[in-house]
């Protein structure tokens, strides 16, 4: 499943708590009515998002990611960034990774 990243180390995530004045559990009770599946998203999960030490995340489900922002009704693109899905790299080699001179 795609991944997402969130944005600025999950302060847009914090912000929009503190906005709505919600709780980790009020969230994730949230998610669950949003949810076509009923399961939502857990409040550790949603810790590990919005958090800040050693145990923070970086990175999310797309699927995570759409059931927090469809309970805080806000914009994907504020909360979360898309990660590249392919590589990037475009530099050609001119031997193989496996010779060495």
């Amino acid at each position: 499943m795609p991944k997402v990243l969130r944005v600025s180390d999950g302060q847009p995530l914090r912000d929009a708590l503190k906005r709505q004045q919600l709780t980790l559990d009020e969230l994730s009770e949230k998610t669950k009515q949003v949810d076509p599946e009923g399961r939502g998203v857990s409040p550790a999960t949603i810790a590990r998002l919005t958090g800040r030490g050693t145990t923070a995340r970086e990175r999310a489900e797309l699927r995570t990611a759409w059931l927090i922002t469809e309970a805080l009704d806000d914009r994907m693109h504020k909360l979360f960034s898309r990660m590249p899905t392919h590589s990037t790299a475009t530099v050609e080699r001119s031997s193989s990774d496996a010779e060495e001179e």
